[in-house]
């Protein structure tokens, strides 16, 4: 990145000291050979032009004026095609207006083809003779006119593409989902409709005809896995595109949790069974949305493992906030790992991902004393002054 800043104002210098050499030179050449050497040289200006192309254009301005003033005229003073040829020079500042046109700001190139032609306007006038002020006006209009032509025609070629590829887009997402929604219907529509029959069916007969009832229930509960394994898989495929969409879902109404919401939190874990004992540490501030709603979510999931697969009536939960990154410990004395645990679902994946996006690490697992452990750690950024807002 360095080295091509440095490239492009390297060719910038060299720019302005061949510019320099060929209008400061006491020579003979004629005015066309000094303007074909201008031409030559814009090529030094191309990584000026990419990174900074008004500064580009400012510069090939001021280069092709000063071939045109400071050419040696009085060798040709009488050779008027010859010295008209000096005004071609301006075909460098027509190939940067195009340039421009093309990529930069309408605002941008509405300002940049008005200084052009107003500099162009002004030498031409100045330094054209006779019949010759005319034609070299008109065809400094008509080249400036047509530069500007094929940058807009780059332009809207460019946006067209675009737009094409977002409609390629939008439309390949709305595919998807009609596909998704179709085999929602599909698999779900057949297998609540088989699950109500056999249902029905076992009501009937489970006083009168025990057998058949036990059957109706095994049906049931076969196509209920099937389902569930179907709607899992739907899960996987909408989980992949949910990260993409996630950015263009408006705000809630009403305000995302934080950790300050944390207390809460666990008062309704204590009713359902297990008191949680949260510690603070570190001088507590306000935190960036998304890291606070990513922390508040990491202990709430870690909190539903612990009443649901731990099998202990107490936990943890440890939250420091440390100068350089936030630091989120859930840890039990319970069971740990089972086999029916959190490990094989979306808990930890989710969690895994909420601290992905976040550039962050986060490990979970049993402990070697027992119990099972949940601990992130979320990079901060550089304190600013925030306000924060009251709940």
């Amino acid at each position: 990145m360095m080295r091509t800043k440095v490239m492009a104002w390297v060719g910038g210098v060299l720019y302005l000291f061949m510019l320099a050499l060929l209008a400061g030179g006491a020579t003979r050449a004629s005015g066309t050979v000094h303007a074909v050497g201008s031409l030559l040289a814009l090529s030094l200006l191309v990584g000026v032009l990419r990174r900074m192309p008004l500064l580009a254009l400012a510069m090939t301005l001021f280069g092709a004026t000063a071939v045109v003033v400071g050419t040696p005229s009085s060798v040709h003073a009488h050779l008027a095609v010859s010295y008209q040829g000096q005004f071609l020079s301006y075909l460098a500042v027509d190939l940067v207006l195009g340039f421009i046109v093309a990529t930069s700001t309408r605002r941008a190139s509405i300002v940049a083809v008005a200084v052009s032609f107003a500099v162009q306007l002004l030498v031409i006038g100045s330094f054209a003779y006779g019949d010759n002020l005319t034609v070299n006006g008109v065809i400094a209009l008509l080249a400036m006119a047509a530069s500007c032509m094929i940058g807009l025609l780059s332009r809207e070629r460019r946006e067209h593409a675009v737009a094409l590829r977002s409609q390629e887009v939008a439309e390949a997402v709305t595919a998807e989902r009609l596909r998704i929604a179709r085999e929602l219907h599909d698999m779900v529509a057949h297998s609540i409709g088989i699950i109500a029959i056999q249902a029905a069916v076992g009501s009937r007969v489970i006083q009168t005809q025990p057998a058949e009832a036990r059957e109706a229930l095994r049906a049931i509960e076969a196509t209920s896995r099937e389902t569930l394994s179907g709607l899992r898989r739907t899960l996987v495929a909408l989980r992949q595109a949910d990260l993409g969409a996630a950015a263009s879902w408006q705000a809630p109404l009403a305000p995302a949790p934080g950790l300050a919401d944390i207390e809460r939190l666990a008062a309704a874990t204590a009713d359902a069974g297990v008191r949680v004992d949260v510690r603070r540490s570190g001088e507590q501030r306000s935190l960036p949305a998304d890291i606070d709603l990513s922390a508040y979510r990491i202990v709430q999931e870690a909190l539903t493992n612990v009443v649901r697969h731990a099998g202990t009536g107490r936990c943890r939960v440890a939250i420091d906030y440390g100068d350089e990154e936030l630091s989120v410990e859930v840890v039990d004395d319970g069971r740990g790992a089972t086999e029916h645990g959190s490990a094989h679902g979306f808990g930890i994946v989710g969690m895994r991902e909420r601290v992905g996006l976040l550039h962050g690490h986060l490990s979970a697992g049993p402990r070697p004393e027992g119990g099972f452990r949940v601990a992130a750690r979320l990079p901060l950024p550089e304190p600013v002054g925030v306000v924060v807002e009251a709940r």
